[in-house]
């Protein structure tokens, strides 16, 4: 059984950074960062590859965003840079067992407030 738990959400000002972790217990061979803000659906934030580390973007946050993953910790980090009011969400970490399709596992959400 995977399991994803995640950290480092907050409340920052327009314009601060945070960085956000997932500790990952279990196999999975694409990690993702999808983000949820009130009133509105789930959307895909970023993703990545523990293998051979392809990474994708989300238009909204390239060039502010960057996923990484640390194997030896088995830990999938998110770094927030220039944040934004419109970044506010619950964010979550997500796992999925292929290179493609719908994710499998989900973390618990943690919560980004950017004020202006």
């Amino acid at each position: 059984q995977v399991q994803l738990v995640e950290s480092g959400g907050g409340l920052v000002q327009a314009g601060d950074s945070l960085r956000l972790s997932c500790v990952v217990s279990g196999r999975t061979f694409t990690m993702a960062w999808f983000r949820q803000a009130p009133g509105k659906e789930r959307e895909f934030v970023a993703s990545i590859r523990w293998s051979n580390e392809i990474i994708a973007y989300a238009d909204s946050v390239k060039g502010r965003f960057t996923i990484a993953r640390d194997n030896n910790k088995n830990t999938v980090y998110l770094q927030m840079n220039s944040l934004k009011p419109e970044d506010t969400a619950v964010y979550y970490c997500a796992g999925r067992r292929g290179f493609s399709g719908q994710y499998d596992y989900w973390g618990q959400g943690t919560q980004v407030t950017v004020s202006s």
